[in-house]
């Protein structure tokens, strides 16, 4: 690639910078769409700021000459603990939208959480990387028979657990898409959820509206239709933590929605810790929002979480490169994190723990 000048293009060599780049290939109401928080977009800052107030306390004169940055989640391996989260409409920043996410995700050996928005056909996805690992994300339709046709549909296509949405019972206040008009609930209608081959074209049934009446006790109508582990993702207190462990669910992504939906809740790492010590290690527990190098993963799993999921990130890969850019993200952010552990002494994710971090007074 040529840069304006003549002369070779600087590579990208950080998330940042493939947001930066991003930006620019993107039009204004994508980009907007991407980047957008709810209302005054504190969240969304704060997912970011809250990791800078954390301080690694590394620990030297260990043999680091081998460092396996492997672990599990949910029983299946990972080559790193930094996966793909769930986020919709990738065919609007590349043109094989998420079939080139599923394949990146496959290359670098780590779980991809496929959203109910996906502008791609499940069946197309799977089909683009068959050997990959993959979870489904749900929001609960108002229409039940269409939410166990979706659970259905993902677990005969070999997704290995379903993920529910809890904190978009209602769209949250996103200013810029307003200004920009921006009508995704129109592109929302025209996708039909259920599986091609059951479709009756002669139906107008397309997705049903995102039920607001979802509680806890249908967890267990849930529980009674799957045999997947179920993930309960926007979980960001105890309480809510402490039910999520009464209804036998199986993990917790400790998430704000990329501060997308309620503006002035905490930052995903700041409430990690209370999450974490509410479950008190009975299920895994997991994050989203504001990792953006490897640092941060490493500060994540020192304060009890299995695993982090990359949003934004992904699609800026996406934009910029395709599958090739959202390979690149996902080694970019490996490879800070193998260094993060190497020059504080961990050698295995087992052994990154709260002794490895402080909280600064910034």
């Amino acid at each position: 690639m040529e840069g304006e000048s003549g002369g070779p293009e600087m590579p990208l060599v950080c998330l940042t910078d493939f947001q930066a780049l991003a930006r620019e290939l993107l039009s204004k109401s994508t980009r907007d769409f991407i980047e957008g928080g709810a209302d005054e977009s504190f969240t969304r800052d704060d997912n970011i700021a809250a990791f800078k107030k954390i301080r690694l306390r590394p620990r030297y004169l260990r043999d680091v000459s081998k460092v396996d940055p492997r672990t599990t989640i949910q029983g299946e391996e990972i080559s790193a603990p930094v996966c793909i989260a769930p986020t919709g409409f990738h065919c609007l920043v590349w043109p094989d939208g998420e079939m080139s996410t599923a394949r990146a995700a496959q290359a670098a050996g780590i779980c991809y959480i496929t959203s109910t928005f996906a502008s791609c056909s499940l069946e197309d996805i799977v089909a683009s990387a068959p050997k990959g690992l993959r979870w489904f994300q749900l929001y609960v339709q108002t229409d039940w028979q269409l939410n166990k046709q979706l659970i259905q549909r993902v677990e005969s296509l070999g997704f290995k657990a379903l993920v529910l949405t809890l904190d978009a019972p209602i769209p949250g206040n996103r200013r810029d898409d307003s200004r920009n008009q921006l009508d995704l609930k129109r592109n929302l209608m025209l996708k039909d959820l259920r599986s091609p081959e059951k479709g009756n074209p002669a139906s107008d049934l397309r997705t049903s509206p995102l039920s607001a009446s979802f509680c806890w006790n249908d967890l267990a109508w849930f529980r009674s239709i799957t045999q997947l582990p179920i993930i309960l993702k926007g979980i960001l207190t105890k309480e809510d933590a402490e039910l999520a462990v009464k209804h036998s669910v199986h993990g917790i992504i400790v998430s704000n929605h990329g501060g997308r939906q309620l503006d002035d809740v905490p930052a995903s790492i700041d409430a990690l810790t209370e999450v974490v010590a509410a479950v008190d290690g009975k299920i895994e527990v997991y994050l989203d929002g504001g990792v953006r190098n490897g640092n941060d993963v490493l500060k994540a799993l020192a304060l009890g979480a299995k695993c982090v999921f990359l949003g934004r990130p992904i699609l800026w890969g996406l934009a910029c490169k395709g599958e090739h850019g959202v390979e690149e993200v996902l080694n970019i952010l490996k490879n800070e994190f193998y260094t993060a552990m190497a020059l504080t002494g961990c050698r295995s994710v087992a052994e990154i723990n709260q002794n490895l971090v402080q909280f600064s007074r910034l």
